[in-house]
């Protein structure tokens, strides 16, 4: 469960201070880490016969043998080695560090398991009830689900550089779906909200880009204040995310509660939408303007249907903006200076770009 690379730093950082040479080896008496310079002579007879024996500790072939449980079986056997009398007591100690490790990385994994099998939705209520209980989780605590997508460079962790912004003794939750996507649920004080929220997903993203990632996407949800809704705040983080790539493409970081009137077109079904633009356009659709009309139309949205305001950003006469409404009112019978026109264009400009999208996703 524990990685060979922790166990080695392990041992050598304890090699550093004692000048004692340890071994942790795996039931069979294979070795997984060692500070020697020539590793073990085959003892697998020797450890096996040690696994299998009632003593906690031996000492065979000049090493002292100390056994390291995972719920009453063996899982490591740790030796020592070396000139000082305290032997013995530094492997104990040695044994003693990788149980606490173990320990640690166990009780990691089984919080993993249970927040991913709750964002799933895979446990019962009086499940989710009980295992936070068994596992110390606070059940009625404010907390929010982020999304962090990623685009990593091979030699880069995601996963470890969102851990490493989030201090050890903290309650956050930080796992991994996917090798793109990290799913962070954090746990909110009384006082802070969606700023906070902001603020920390600006933070992350900041803390990724420095790693040389790139392409990286930031979505969460609404916080929730029981334990059995989490899973509520992912879905809407997930919705968050997908929607904000459809309609707010240039926003690196997309709140649940920010989406508007995307997150109800995301929801409806492609012939509903098919229908609703053949009905405003007849057999035209935006996409069919020039790339002048759509700047303008865009500009105008922009602007707040500010005529004035528009005409100036595209550095064109007031008359030249006036002439390019009244043409687009020709083409399609809306008048983007009434407000029920202009709603009614905004509408299917979005309705379009999520049949554009839906249409790429199938393939």
């Amino acid at each position: 469960m524990i990685s060979n690379q922790i166990l080695q730093n392990t041992i050598d950082g304890l090699k550093a201070i004692t000048r004692i040479e340890i071994n942790v080896l795996d039931s069979d008496g294979k070795v997984l880490a060692t500070t020697e310079d020539e590793v073990l002579e085959d003892y697998s007879s020797a450890i096996s016969e040690f696994v299998l024996s009632q003593a906690e500790s031996q000492l065979m072939m000049g090493y002292h043998f100390f056994k390291v449980y995972d719920d009453h079986t063996v899982e490591y056997v740790i030796s020592a080695r070396g000139e000082a009398d305290d032997v013995y007591k530094i492997g104990k100690i040695a044994s003693f560090q990788i149980q606490n490790l173990l320990v640690a990385y166990k009780e990691r994994y089984d919080k993993d398991n249970f927040v991913k099998n709750l964002l799933l939705d895979n446990l019962l209520l009086v499940d989710i009830y009980n295992r936070a209980k068994k596992l110390h989780i606070e059940m009625d605590a404010k907390r929010v689900a982020i999304i962090i997508e990623t685009k990593l460079e091979k030699d880069i962790n995601a996963l470890e550089v969102v851990r490493s912004i989030f201090p050890s003794k903290t309650k956050e939750f930080i796992t991994a779906v996917d090798e793109k996507n990290i799913i962070l649920i954090k746990e909110l004080s009384d006082k802070e909200d969606v700023k906070d929220i902001e603020k920390m997903s600006a933070s992350i993203l900041d803390t990724l880009n420095s790693e040389a990632m790139s392409s990286c996407y930031v979505a969460y949800g609404t916080v929730v204040h029981d334990i059995k809704d989490v899973s509520r705040s992912y879905k809407e983080a997930k919705m968050a995310r997908e929607v904000g790539k459809i309609f707010y493409t240039d926003h690196q970081i997309m709140g649940y509660n920010r989406l508007g009137i995307g997150r109800l077109i995301y929801q409806l079904p492609v012939p509903l939408c098919k229908m609703f633009i053949s009905e405003i356009f007849k057999y035209r659709s935006p996409d069919d303007f020039d790339e002048e009309t759509l700047e303008t139309i865009n500009k105008f949205f922009e602007n707040s249907l500010n005529v004035s305001e528009t005409s100036r950003q595209l550095y064109i006469h007031r008359n030249t903006l006036v002439y390019r409404l009244d043409k687009l009112e020709k083409n399609t019978g809306l008048d983007l200076r009434i407000f029920d026109d202009a709603i009614t264009f905004k509408i299917a400009l979005m309705v379009v770009k999520y049949m554009k999208y839906m249409s790429e996703a199938e393939y």
